[in-house]
């Protein structure tokens, strides 16, 4: 069973921007409702797209460098990687067929 793995600042490079398979990383916070909303859908398709496709989370909070780094200034906000360079991204609450149209596109 796949589930989302948690990404600081000291392992981003290593986790995100070096992974052979495109990784999907969704930037949170504990406090931000909309965040705990597609919680869910991202854990089915951490499941759904298994081997295929790493799921990461990054909590802003604790993360201030990487949020500056891409520009983070709305949650929940998702970045899709691909050979370690960011090649789209879906802001808010969306639902599962928007994210699986993003996923798609890169797997």
């Amino acid at each position: 069973m796949s589930k989302p793995i948690i990404v600081t600042e000291e392992d981003f490079t290593e986790v995100v921007e070096k992974s052979e398979l495109p990784v999907l990383v969704d930037f949170w916070a504990e406090w931000c409702g909309p965040c705990k909303m597609i919680a869910p859908t991202i854990d089915q398709l951490a499941e759904q797209y298994d081997g295929k496709v790493l799921f990461a989370k990054v909590d802003v909070d604790s993360n201030p460098n990487l949020s500056v780094k891409f520009h983070v200034r709305s949650i929940p906000m998702l970045l899709l990687f691909k050979d370690g360079k960011p090649v789209d991204q879906i802001i808010g609450a969306v639902g599962k067929e928007h994210f699986e149209e993003k996923i798609n596109a890169v797997v």
